[in-house]
């Protein structure tokens, strides 16, 4: 090849690496995802429980969030629970405008406005969380992008329930654990699921196979987590009544973990392979009276 074939040949291969570049760059980011719509939705069978304890409090799901407004601090969380189940049952996607509340019912709407810049989003509830003092909201990753509040991890928001429309409100979940549990309440209500700080739940969750080329991974066994207590006999007597009820001795057991030096033991139902199974045992429960439930995943 000539020389001056080679130049051109170099100034085409610049060209094609810049116009790359180019379209790269014109890719939408987050500004070009588009906000959660509110619209109409049955609460979720999952997440919505009347109440439970995280780190020995016992946080309360809201009956009617309509009119809700509240201020305080957002933060949020993103790869390190991309692809694992929420509080919800549903899987989170850190790249879609969703959120986690402590007290929301699931899923709820709700405008959060950054304080700092002005800058709203829309977003949908889905989740638990975060159990930190002050903290009133954990957004997705690409919703904090979008409030500019991924770099400094936190912001003061104010957060504003959306009216959906005649969204059937269904009535407050059964709550199972055993009334002698002495877990103080959370002022002003709230429930909880999953601890973002602690990690409570996620941090037994299994990282799915992402690379196609690799075998797969085995399935997740999911679980119902249908109490969390400070006292292993309140714990005890739950798992006793689910199996005088007609469960499996080997399908209700009692789990003890240990956080800030203080033990709590939750009664899981498990384990269950896949959304079938996840939905068979769910009816089950409903038929026993049990609505207030926590889906977690191992």
């Amino acid at each position: 090849m000539s020389g001056r074939r080679r130049v051109s040949a170099l100034f085409m291969l610049l060209l094609c690496v810049h116009g790359c570049g180019m379209l790269a760059d014109k890719r939408p980011g987050a500004s070009g995802i588009a906000d959660a719509i509110p619209r109409p939705e049955q609460r979720s069978r999952y997440g919505n429980p009347s109440s439970y304890v995280v780190h020995g409090r016992r946080y309360y799901v809201m009956a009617d969030a309509r009119g809700y407004k509240e201020r305080g601090i957002a933060s949020w969380y993103g790869k390190k629970f991309d692809g694992k189940r929420t509080s919800s049952g549903e899987v989170y996607d850190m790249h879609k405008m969703t959120a986690a509340h402590k007290q929301l019912p699931l899923p709820s709407y709700v405008q959060v406005t950054n304080l700092e810049n002005g800058l709203q989003v829309v977003v949908r509830v889905n989740d638990r969380g975060p159990f930190h003092a002050q903290r009133v909201i954990d957004l997705s990753y690409v919703a904090a992008v979008k409030l500019g509040l991924d770099k400094s991890g936190t912001a003061p928001v104010e957060v504003v329930v959306l009216d959906a429309t005649a969204a059937p409100v269904a009535p407050a979940a059964t709550n199972v654990e055993a009334s002698n549990d002495t877990s103080s309440p959370a002022p002003g209500g709230g429930a909880p699921v999953v601890d973002k700080g602690s990690d409570l739940v996620r941090q037994l969750s299994r990282q799915p196979a992402t690379t196609p080329a690799q075998p797969a991974a085995p399935e997740v066994s999911l679980y119902i987590q249908v109490g969390s207590f400070r006292f292993r006999e309140n714990a005890v007597r739950q798992q006793h009544t689910l199996q005088q009820a007609g469960l499996a001795p080997t399908d209700v057991r009692v789990e003890a973990e240990q956080v800030d030096a203080q033990n709590y033991y939750r009664v899981l139902v498990g384990p269950l392979a896949g959304e079938e199974a996840l939905s068979r045992r769910a009816d089950e429960l409903d038929q026993l009276g049990i609505d207030g439930y926590l889906v977690v995943e191992r």
